[in-house]
Order: C-alpha cells, then sequence, then structure tokens
C-alpha cells in the first residue's frame, strides 16, 4: 500500500471548498454589477448617455409641437435657444411629413410671436391692459366676445341636465 500523506489528504478536502468559495464570489459580483444602474440612480450621478437621449427627444418633441401649431422653424429656435437645433429640425420634419401624409390641418397656436411684446399691465387695476378689437369698436364688458370660452360647468351639473 502506498502511504499518503497528509498534504494530500488536505488537498482533496480543500479544492471543493475552493471551488465553492470562488462560485460564490462570481455569483457575488455578478449581482452587484447588476444593480450598478440602480446604485447610480440612488447616488444621483449623472449618466450622460441617458441625459443626451432626453434632450434628443425634448427637441424632437419641440419641434414636432412648432411643426404642429405652423410655427415657422425659426421661430421654433428662437423660443427654444436650449434646445438641440438638430433635433429640433428632425421633429419639425417628421411632423410636416406625418401632416402631409394624413392631410392634418395646423392647429394655431394662441401664444403671440417672439417679435410681439405682451401687454403691458393696466396702473389702475393691475390686470393686463387689453388692445382694441381690429375693428376699433371697444367691447363693453357685458358682451362677450366671439372667441370666448364659455365657463366650464361643474360635473354635478352635468350629470343633472
Amino acid at each position: 500500500m502506498q502511504a499518503v500523506s497528509t498534504i494530500q489528504v488536505l488537498s482533496h478536502h480543500i479544492a471543493p471548498f475552493q471551488a465553492r468559495i470562488r462560485l460564490g464570489v462570481v455569483v457575488m459580483a455578478a449581482l452587484l454589477l447588476a444593480g450598478c444602474d440602480q446604485l447610480v440612480a440612488q447616488l444621483g450621478l449623472p449618466d450622460p448617455k441617458k441625459e443626451a437621449a432626453t434632450a434628443e427627444a425634448d427637441g424632437r418633441a419641440i419641434g414636432s409641437a412648432c411643426r404642429h401649431s405652423g410655427r415657422a422653424l425659426e421661430d421654433c429656435y428662437a423660443l427654444n435657444p436650449a434646445a438641440s437645433k438638430a433635433s429640433v429640425f428632425a421633429g419639425w420634419r417628421e411632423m410636416n411629413d406625418y401632416m402631409t401624409q394624413n392631410n392634418l390641418a395646423v392647429v394655431p397656436s394662441h401664444m403671440p410671436s417672439p417679435g410681439v411684446s405682451l401687454p403691458a399691465k393696466d396702473a389702475a387695476g393691475g390686470g393686463h391692459a387689453t388692445p382694441p378689437p381690429p375693428g376699433g369698436k371697444a367691447s363693453s364688458e357685458s358682451e362677450p366676445a366671439e372667441d370666448a370660452v364659455p365657463p366650464r360647468r361643474s360635473r354635478r351639473s352635468r350629470d343633472n341636465s
């Protein structure tokens, strides 16, 4: 019979133990790395790829909205100087193609153009001074304007009628 040394006996018992430790370390490292994006989000660290994708999507949305409201591309650039011009143009062009393809009409904006300033505040009432209508006559308080929106009715009055 062959004599078995103590080192050989211990190495047979230690080898499976070391393999289990290595496997455990690999599994723990994989789990920790899988949650790395959540850790970055919890710490509030900036993610340049995510910020760039958000800026691109925002620019496209701005361009689409400008085209849908009938604004010129240059007006859209002037109203949104922080947005990327390339992404604004891409959104404007996509909406233009979509509107042309589906025969959609422009929905006019109720905002003044960038070159037009808002009316100054009235000194007496603190409200906005209203310019006279194009016909030259000032409307009285009792007459509603043609484009005035009727007051909203509450749900209760809708249900009872």
